[in-house]
């Protein structure tokens, strides 16, 4: 992918300030798990919000539709990313947005 990508965290209601590797990293990652599902085509504006285990995809404005299965992959693949990040401890909610530009 040749666009920039820009990407906010927050985790419990609470911004995560990112170096740029990090940003480009999560937000790689974040477009890359998305793309493979159907209805979620030419991401150009990406929103994840995960709560309690429910993940809950906006691409381009419309709501991306997970059985269970994308669901815990998608869910279980963000959690261990991010909690990595020095300021995170418990996570019990995230919210990821990445936008193309």
């Amino acid at each position: 992918m040749s666009e920039a990508l820009k990407a906010k965290l927050q985790v419990n209601k609470i911004s995560i300030e990112m170096n740029p590797f990090v940003e480009e990293f999560l937000a790689q990652i974040a477009v890359g798990v998305v793309a493979s599902l159907k209805g979620a085509e030419d991401v150009q504006i990406l929103e994840i919000r995960q709560e309690k285990g429910n993940v809950k995809i906006t691409v381009n404005g419309s709501d991306v539709p997970l059985t269970p299965f994308p669901n815990d992959i998608i869910c279980s693949t963000l959690i261990g990313l991010v909690s990595s990040l020095k300021e995170v401890d418990e996570i019990e909610s995230l919210d990821i947005s990445v936008e193309v530009q």
